[in-house]
């Protein structure tokens, strides 16, 4: 990795003078936010992107600047529906592209949901695991022929990993109180375990997996809060981190937001990040204080077993569901 990008560069920064005529991407929830930057970058420097997106029709109105950006950089935007909250929707999604055949260089899972009230998918699953981790589960494992050799896997995970470690023995809130934001952290650690495991089971034939911690921006990720709740949960942030002593949380702009998905999708050495939890475009060091909004990645969302475990419990709800 010989250039040295950090929070402040953006994605279009990341891609300065990369080509990427001939590659194509998967990226999801790239109708809004962090995705939707994600895949305008990418096809301005030339890329063929597949945008998983849950609502078709918002979507082309949604991604129309995607597709301005494209015509002018030589890439390309195809949309195709995926709802993560429905397996029988995952499934579609990814017979569909099967029987497209073309392949991917790389698959970046960004779609998600955060601190919803309780309820399940349709398949029973508590909504935050079920879509934001048993959705990417089904659907990148179904189509992980279709990404090259050499190929990588991006998954989104958050500070909020550091809330809490997964529950494998009551995943969807079945024995005890819910709290969303608990719920949301478990399927954050969820999505850094999945990266932690896919890597070492598809590293053999050159595909590296990490996840990142985008930096919190405002998107409309957190719809489910009142201005006075996001309020609420910024000064708790702040008062938190200055108790330890720590910097001021800043926010980041979206482009600034999307850079370390585009760095670890195309621009950083793949041997190097695999495996890892990445932040402002570099390795985010391990620190396991209890502090939930500390800087750095907890242990347990990196902890090799502990991912042998998700995965097996994943396959297994999946597949009864």
């Amino acid at each position: 990795m010989t250039e040295k990008f950090g929070a402040k560069s953006t994605a279009d920064e990341v891609l300065s003078g990369v080509d990427l005529r001939g590659k194509r991407f998967l990226v999801t929830g790239a109708s809004s936010g962090i995705g939707l930057e994600t895949a305008r970058s990418l096809v301005s420097h030339g890329a063929s992107v597949v945008a998983a997106v849950r609502d078709l029709a918002k979507a082309e109105t949604a991604t129309a600047a995607v597709r301005d950006a494209a015509s002018q950089g030589g890439g390309s935007l195809e949309l195709i529906a995926l709802d993560l909250a429905s397996l029988q929707s995952v499934r579609a999604c990814a017979d569909a592209l099967l029987a497209d055949r073309r392949t991917f260089d790389a698959i970046i899972a960004n779609a998600g949901v955060m601190a919803t009230p309780f309820g399940h998918t349709v398949d029973g699953f508590e909504i935050q695991f079920g879509t934001n981790h048993l959705g990417h589960f089904a659907l990148i494992n179904r189509i992980e022929p279709l990404l090259v050799d050499d190929g990588r896997l991006v998954v989104l995970s958050s500070q909020a990993h550091r809330v809490a470690d997964i529950d494998l023995g009551d995943p969807n809130f079945a024995q005890q109180a819910y709290d969303p934001f608990v719920a949301y952290g478990r399927s954050k650690t969820a999505n850094a375990l999945f990266a932690v495991e896919f890597d070492r089971r598809h590293r053999g034939r050159g595909v590296r997996a990490a996840s990142v911690m985008p930096g919190n921006s405002l998107t409309d990720l957190p719809r489910n809060f009142s201005q006075e709740e996001l309020e609420g949960l910024f000064a708790t942030v702040g008062k938190a981190r200055a108790d330890a002593g720590l910097a001021p949380a800043e926010l980041k702009e979206i482009a600034q937001a999307a850079a370390t998905s585009v760095w670890a999708a195309v621009v950083a050495d793949k041997e190097e990040i695999g495996g890892h939890y990445l932040e402002d475009c570099a390795i985010t060091p391990i620190n396991d204080t209890p502090n939930p909004f500390a800087d750095g990645v907890r242990s347990y969302a990196l902890d090799a077993e502990r991912a042998k475990q998700l995965w097996a419990k994943s396959g297994e709800l999946i597949g009864a569901a």
